[in-house]
């Protein structure tokens, strides 16, 4: 690894309802050298709920970063520390979910109105732990397009010891867009972002949102500190697999797709035998592995298959790729 690169350099964004450790242990199957998110984890869930569940990972997953929702100072503080002591490398406070169920909570996008309370957020949570603590938010709130109200947010938060700023180069609109439309309509500004880091040199700045080639992740590192990949990462995980080499001076990721699938299937044998984990919560992340080739449809169906749950993984493997050799 070339440890004069940015930590940042190339990351997979968090994801609700995909990025959990199942969907992480693929991801690094494909990518030695990319940064993995967790899904926004509340403060509330680890305040009173099961705070194994939500922070157990894989050792396979590093490097690895705790992705946190809320807006309570204190609670923030103590669940960053729950991250340290937990053994991830990096907390990250999310300022840019626009999903209703956030806002109800107060955190996420509409914490961008409130920059002097993220800071509260941020210092207490740098004061507890010995780790990065970074932010991901959105370039503007609504449809206003003020670069001023996102270079203040930035500048406020970095003064309370934020060193790292993940920035969805889109708006979040808080009214009249699901959280699905609000990664597809708000219009792309990467100038926004590019001019951010122009502003405050001092800070890694990494963007987010609608790259999904290697030309489009080399065209930003010209300018940026990092780039990080969501939906296209999970829908044509393949994609992964070219990282390494392109951005990190490193061998390939992995070998063959084949070779991927294989690892899977070890593992969720193993999943089943620690944990009790069925197969088809593991393969589900992994059904775009073989997109583009011939026989990915068939292959996607058997594993998507429910009516195969009760067979034991490497059975429903050897399914899949006799439906592939059917298919040629």
């Amino acid at each position: 690894m070339n440890q004069s690169l940015s930590p940042w350099r190339m990351s997979v964004a968090p994801m609700m309802d995909w990025t959990d450790r199942h969907c992480r242990y693929f991801h690094r199957l494909l990518s030695r050298h990319a940064l993995l998110y967790t899904e926004m984890v509340t403060t509330g869930a680890l305040l009173h709920g099961d705070v194994a569940r939500h922070l157990r990972f894989n050792a396979e997953e590093y490097p690895l970063a705790l992705q946190l929702g809320g807006s309570e100072p204190a609670d923030l503080a103590h669940c960053a520390r729950l991250g340290a002591q937990w053994g991830y490398d990096e907390i990250n406070l999310n300022c840019g979910c626009p999903s209703e169920r956030v806002r109800r909570g107060a955190f996420g996008a509409c914490l961008m109105k409130e920059p002097a309370l993220v800071a509260d957020c941020v210092k207490a949570m740098v004061d507890a732990v010995d780790l990065p603590v970074t932010v991901k938010h959105r370039i503007g709130i609504d449809r206003a397009q003020s670069y001023a109200f996102v270079r203040d947010f930035v500048g406020t938060v970095a003064d309370a010891g934020c060193r790292v700023f993940i920035v969805h180069a889109r708006n979040a609109w808080l009214q009249g867009l699901s959280p699905k439309q609000n990664r597809e309509v708000p219009p792309l500004r990467y100038e926004v972002v590019h001019q951010l880091k122009r502003d405050f040199p001092h800070l890694a700045i990494v963007v987010n949102g609608g790259i999904s080639t290697l030309d489009q992740m080399a065209a930003q590192l010209q300018h940026l500190d990092g780039v990080m990949v969501g939906r296209e990462a999970y829908h044509n995980p393949w994609f992964l697999a070219g990282w390494d080499a392109a951005f990190h001076g490193a061998s390939a990721g992995a070998s063959t797709r084949e070779s991927v699938e294989a690892d899977m299937v070890a593992y969720m044998e193993r999943e089943a035998a620690a944990h009790g984990t069925p197969w088809y919560a593991i393969a589900r992340h992994m059904l775009g592995l073989r997109n583009g080739l011939p026989g990915a449809r068939p292959w996607r169906q058997v594993w998507s298959d429910h009516r195969l749950k009760l067979l034991p993984a490497r059975e429903v493997q050897a399914l899949a790729h006799g439906a592939v050799r059917k298919a040629a």
